[in-house]
């Protein structure tokens, strides 16, 4: 509701919000290339955004074209020369059609980064920068904001949309972006308080019958549980099926079509358990989940630091107060947690603790 009204006044913004308030739908000559790109970090949060945009976009005449990788490079080459308004993309996947004179953005005047520091966690800076690169300069607004805008020009317009704003990105924005306005919904780091967090402490030995107890508990709804690796998911899934738990999988190890049918099959209930790597953490749309289990201890906090052993205790035990969850006595007394993170120097770590983390929905 903020971002549309500055968007219309040739203004760029950085809308920082938590997942799942509504950023996406903030968005929206042939040869030269399309007006407008968008760019999200994932192939399943790019069609989602897709299959959104064409939802308006069929009544204003627009056409929109998806370029994601899985899929063949010189099919979503033609679609864009067959012209297109609104394109679509991955950032690699967008880099790679640029580079082979499949694409060209001449005439680019509105520019969505959606996720942007996921998109930067993942690694691909050097591509977002490259296709912004490609973009003509000439329709840059000037640095002053004083200075008169000439009414006759379209000046470039940028979205960034981020859950939070990690040095990286604070360099794309002071680059790319032109005196923006910073709409800010809810608290930066702070957990929405439509989700209640739970640590459970357990041995490791203990955690497989513990989220199958869970998992027991579901009925007829639905879990999302997130592993690190590929190898690990697919064993994991392997061993819920084992356990006759309707269980699909999802990472980046899987084709297009894979993923796909697991999304597909998880959204329509025919699968109610999701193994999943971080492909599926930000941007994805899945009504009705009941639980979100971190089996595995995420590798990246808030996606702008890795933080391991005690640190990763401190910046759970930290998130968890700010968010009146209850916190578990024994990570409550661990020594990392007696501080504010950034308050003191990290200390070496003095023990390891093994934990499961249960996000319910109210």
């Amino acid at each position: 509701m903020a971002a549309i009204p500055l968007g219309l006044q040739q203004r760029d913004v950085i809308g920082v919000a938590e997942t799942g308030s509504s950023k996406t739908a903030a968005f929206e000559n042939e040869a030269e290339g399309p007006y407008s790109v968008v760019m999200a970090p994932t192939r399943e949060l790019a069609q989602q955004i897709e299959e959104e945009t064409v939802k308006f976009a069929h009544y204003l005449g627009i056409k929109v074209v998806s370029i994601v990788g899985g899929q063949s490079i010189e099919e979503q080459g033609f679609k864009i020369r067959q012209g297109c308004e609104v394109v679509i993309a991955t950032p690699g996947r967008l880099i790679d059609c640029l580079e082979r004179r499949y694409a060209v953005l001449n005439q680019c005047n509105y520019v969505v980064l959606d996720e942007a520091d996921r998109i930067i966690d993942m690694g691909f800076e050097p591509q977002v920068v490259g296709v912004l690169d490609a973009m003509p300069s000439s329709n840059f607004k000037p640095e002053n904001e004083d200075e008169e805008l000439d009414e006759k020009r379209i000046y470039r317009t940028t979205y960034m949309f981020s859950a939070t704003m990690p040095l990286a990105v604070e360099r794309l924005a002071r680059k790319y972006l032109r005196n923006p306005v910073v709409v800010t919904i809810g608290t930066a780091r702070k957990a929405t308080d439509l989700i209640t967090q739970h640590v459970i402490m357990v041995k490791e030995s203990e955690q497989m019958p513990r989220l199958q107890k869970l998992l027991d508990d579901l009925v007829d709804k639905t879990a999302i549980v997130f592993i690190n690796t590929k190898k690990s998911a697919d064993f994991m899934s392997k061993t819920l099926e084992k356990a006759s738990y309707r269980v699909t999988t999802l990472h980046d190890g899987k084709s297009q079509e894979q993923r796909e049918i697991s999304l597909e099959g998880f959204r329509t209930k025919r699968f109610n358990v999701l193994v999943a790597t971080d492909v599926a953490r930000r941007g994805i749309d899945i009504p009705d989940v009941a639980h979100v289990i971190n089996y595995d201890v995420a590798h990246v906090i808030n996606y702008d630091r890795t933080y391991k052993a005690c640190r990763e205790d401190k910046y759970r035990y930290y998130m968890l107060t700010q968010s009146n969850s209850p916190v578990p006595p024994e990570l409550a007394r661990h020594e990392a947690c007696k501080f504010k993170p950034g308050s003191i120097p990290d200390r070496p770590p003095r023990q390891t603790i093994q934990f499961l983390r249960i996000d319910y929905d109210v």
